[in-house]
């Protein structure tokens, strides 16, 4: 009964209005104190037709995002070079920027596009890093990500995440009695949001496969909650076993062939785990409390979940060979919905301390130091990057829900609010290449 209660909690949260084709804005709310200052000069194009992307606008504002680099204002630039022999540094220099990236864009083969790109150390007058991309008309947003990963690789030693996806969940009122569910899917930045999925029906917890080929969620279309499985190019359905009670909470395994998942099948809400090619299900916990919100440590040997079994929600570690299990966090009165970094050190959660507000903190799980990261109300759903440097949650500003992002130090911070409306839920996915 109490997990239901907390079900409910939360889809009350979503029933807010939203527009039909709204789509999420990136507000960087935080910076570094020192940004490293880098000119993204507009890369030319020799081809005889127009292109529907800005390739350099969208590596600078992947740039703006991770908080780390103050873009120079395109408005700004004395002169738009495309080609080392036209580059002149002193200019440069005396903007204050420290490093140029310049590029040129032409027709390649079937319609394609190549894209070539250079970055200088402007201070050095050096080039330091060279690589050229070929794309579709259609994905050049994609190759601009590839690049901004590349270049972000390079001067911060730490591989970029910017050519991911996110999910997230929509909610939208049609009218007193009827609502629009939409889980949704979009570039990292927010841009290019497509529908997965549409219900009149609440739809809840999406997780990535780790080949970010195929969904799970949970969604009501039933009257009660069932796990679905859905391909992203092909858009085909698969109900997973479906039992009387809960299911939901649905977490592929590192290899992708089993998943974790909730069910009060026995009459208590516990972990399992199911095979998905055996279609085995195997009962993992047991317990008179409240077992909840599994997920996977990065080489799949461990399941961490939320359990209520010491008298409040508590994050708890299971060794799945042995079936021993331990107690993660004892600061604050409510962690959960956890989720760990892909090195396995730190621990990602909603945290709730001496003053009762949610927010998102960090354990790092080598000192038990627990750091509260974000300052804002009622946050929730927290989902890490693929290369640990970023953690996108769900919050309120003002009356509406939208997904916030933190680094993993606390020190950036922006939003993506949507345009008009309410998002949550979040899941960011694994690395596309």
């Amino acid at each position: 009964m109490r997990l239901y209660k907390y079900i409910v909690a939360v889809l009350s949260v979503l029933l807010v209005s939203l527009p039909l084709q709204a789509e999420l804005r990136i507000e960087v709310t935080q910076g570094v104190d020192k940004p490293t200052p880098v000119a993204v000069v507009p890369f030319s194009w020799s081809g005889g037709y127009g292109l529907s992307e800005d390739v350099a606008g969208v590596i600078g504002s992947d740039f703006a995002r991770s908080g780390l680099f103050a873009v120079m204002d395109q408005d700004n630039m004395l002169s738009n070079p495309s080609r080392q022999n036209e580059v002149a540094f002193r200019d440069w220099r005396s903007a204050g920027q420290e490093f140029l990236v310049i590029g040129r864009m032409s027709p390649a083969k079937d319609n394609a596009v190549r894209v070539e790109y250079e970055v200088y150390d402007v201070i050095k007058e050096e080039l330091i890093l060279r690589d050229a991309r070929i794309g579709s008309r259609n994905g050049l947003r994609d190759v601009a990500h590839v690049i901004a990963d590349n270049i972000y690789e390079y001067l911060t030693g730490l591989k970029g995440a910017f050519y991911t996806r996110i999910l997230y969940v929509t909610a939208d009122k049609l009218d007193a009695d009827t609502f629009r569910y939409q889980l949704r899917m979009a570039d990292s930045d927010g841009a290019r949001p497509r529908t997965i999925l549409e219900s009149k029906e609440p739809i809840m917890s999406p997780s990535w496969s780790r080949d970010a080929r195929r969904v799970a969620y949970v969604s009501f279309e039933s009257s009660r909650p069932a796990i679905y499985i859905q391909d992203l190019r092909t858009g085909q359905r698969q109900k997973v076993q479906s039992f009387k009670g809960l299911n939901g909470a649905p977490a592929w395994s590192p290899d992708g062939s089993k998943m974790a998942l909730v069910l009060s099948k026995d009459g208590n809400p516990e972990i399992y785990i199911l095979d998905l090619l055996q279609r085995k299900l195997t009962r993992m916990t047991h317990h008179y409390g409240i077992d909840t919100e599994p997920n996977w440590s990065p080489d799949g040997r461990t399941l961490i979940f939320t359990s209520d079994r010491g008298g409040q929600p508590q994050i708890y570690q299971m060794h799945l060979k042995s079936r021993n299990i331990e107690r993660l966090t004892y600061e604050g009165n409510y962690n959960g919905r956890a989720s760990l970094t892909q090195d396995g050190r730190f621990l990602a959660m909603v945290h709730r301390g001496d003053d009762g507000v949610f927010r998102i903190a960090v354990q790092d799980l080598k000192t038990s130091r627990v750091e509260v990261l974000t300052e804002t109300f009622l946050d929730e759903s927290p989902t890490i990057a693929p290369n640990g440097s970023m953690i996108l949650y769900a919050t309120q500003k003002g009356t509406r829900g939208v997904l916030g992002g933190v680094t993993l130090d606390g020190n950036v911070r922006f939003l993506l609010p949507d345009s008009q409306g309410h998002v949550r839920e979040p899941a960011w996915s694994p690395y596309l290449q």
